[in-house]
């Protein structure tokens, strides 16, 4: 991830940087803890917004194309900061958690513990040989004994005498009495007399794991909010669970609105694929969500009614239809169904138009995503991404802010989010950042939070991680 001192698949011998000036660079060292992600209410509205009706919508198209439709103009509810969105879809996600279950090891990957994890048992449970090789007792040469030998998951045999030697095997117990382990490559055998001798010294307690070593009964292993990952179930498994009560996913259905789309070949005769289906549902489960397949409404305000009043999911997501064009039906729809709007548009470029609402009687919240792709991630980052971390009970990644050493350009009154990638010491700012625009995002670490107006060198911005950044391919033909 962008941030983090891993080796990047970007600093790739042989492939090197353009000559010419690839654009801003925002070096990742030293990095800087950023604000607390609890911003201002969704009552912070830039004094900009404040004074200005609603700007055209350029990207707020029923699907995921990229034609101009007006934009909602809404005196009640003005555009909210940036900050102010996320802080107030975490904290809505906060006070409607997910029920916590006992989940099978096996099925409790990727959700977060609702119990703190304690052992159960000392680890190890008993004093255990750390390599192959030969257990003593007391000082050498030692005495082989014939025909004897402590293997793994074997009880312990006798007390091994002093003056003695066996042979041992990684992980089997330790017999009492014995002081250490010597490592086969370190220890040799005169069959002829049938002694062994160390061609090291030997240390009392050498490659012996005694018992307690990793923790005690009793000890805290792992807190409430651990998301669950394979080395946590490892150690769930090695501390004696067989389930961990965690809370589980929340579930996400995601309505994919737009006549414009096709689903498989070429764009024709108008038509447009749809980029949006194909990348929600993957980018939520990577969010920890469950996801329902895409189901693909077109513009049909009867069928969008349908779908939202008989979803059972904690959360819908939309695609489109989120300014006033004559088939934008997600805001009359959500008016004739009583839906609470708790925001609609965000001082943010790309993806202002996308808006927050929340069903009466416990039902679910909807975050309706502009069309345009990049303003659709925009929306999912903003909104989507921080409810879900407070439904299931995820901690926030601790942010982190990184200097600008030249000048980015900003948007005059909103807050701009820029696709990075990471190279070497630096994060350089990428091309195809328009809101229709998915190349950028796609060859992308994270995403730069650049304020209004933009920055100056030496002004440091807010990075934002993608979940599968430390796997993404180089791509030659992205930087600006």
């Amino acid at each position: 991830m962008v941030g983090r001192q891993v080796p990047s698949a970007h600093s790739a011998p042989g492939r090197p940087l353009p000559s010419e000036p690839v654009g801003p660079s925002l070096s990742s060292a030293p990095r800087t803890p950023a604000a607390s992600s609890e911003g201002p209410s969704a009552a912070d509205v830039s004094p900009a917004a404040r004074s200005r009706a609603r700007p055209a919508a350029s990207h707020g198209s029923s699907g995921s194309s990229g034609s101009s439709r007006p934009s909602r103009s809404s005196p009640s509810h003005p555009t909210t900061s940036w900050t102010g969105a996320r802080a107030l879809a975490e904290r809505l996600g906060r006070s409607a958690p997910r029920a916590a279950h006992r989940l099978p090891l096996d099925r409790a990957l990727g959700h977060v513990l609702a119990e703190a994890v304690v052992a159960l048992t000392d680890l190890p449970s008993f004093d255990t040989s750390a390599m192959d090789g030969w257990v003593v007792a007391g000082p050498g040469p030692w005495s082989v004994r014939e025909g004897e030998g402590v293997l793994a998951g074997h009880s312990t045999a006798v007390p091994l005498p002093d003056g003695t030697a066996v042979p041992i095997a990684t992980g089997a117990r330790i017999p009492s009495e014995a002081t250490a382990v010597i490592r086969s490559e370190h220890a040799h055998a005169d069959e002829t007399k049938g002694l062994l001798h160390s061609t090291r010294p030997v240390v009392p307690g050498q490659d012996i794991r005694p018992r307690g070593q990793e923790c005690r009964s009793g000890d805290q292993l792992l807190p409430v909010g651990t998301l669950v990952t394979p080395p946590v179930l490892g150690l769930a498994a090695a501390a004696g669970y067989d389930a961990l009560v965690a809370v589980g996913r929340p579930r996400v259905d995601v309505l994919v609105l737009g006549d414009e789309l096709l689903t498989v070949g070429l764009p024709r005769e108008g038509l447009i694929r749809d980029a949006l289906g194909p990348m929600l549902a993957p980018w939520l489960r990577a969010l920890g969500a469950e996801v329902t397949a895409p189901k693909r409404l077109g513009d049909d305000a009867d069928a969008l009614r349908r779908a939202l009043t008989t979803s059972d999911a904690d959360l819908i997501v939309t695609t489109g239809g989120t300014a006033a064009g004559p088939v934008d039906h997600v805001h009359p729809v959500l008016a004739d169904t009583g839906a609470e709007l708790l925001v609609d548009g965000v001082a943010v470029r790309p993806g202002h138009p996308m808006l927050l609402a929340r069903f009466p009687d416990g039902g679910p919240y909807l975050v309706g995503l502009p069309g345009n792709p990049l303003a659709a991630v925009s929306g999912l980052l903003t909104l989507a991404e921080p409810l879900l971390r407070g439904i299931a009970g995820r901690p926030a990644q601790d942010a982190f802010r990184v200097p600008v050493h030249e000048e980015v350009q900003g948007h005059p009154h909103d807050t701009r989010l820029v696709p990075v990638v990471h190279r070497g010491d630096r994060v350089v700012p990428l091309h195809y950042n328009g809101p229709a625009m998915l190349r950028g995002i796609a060859a992308a670490d994270g995403l730069a939070v650049v304020p209004p107006g933009g920055v100056r060198s030496g002004t440091e911005v807010e990075i934002l991680d993608l979940p599968w950044a430390s796997a993404t391919p180089w791509t030659e033909g992205c930087f600006t």
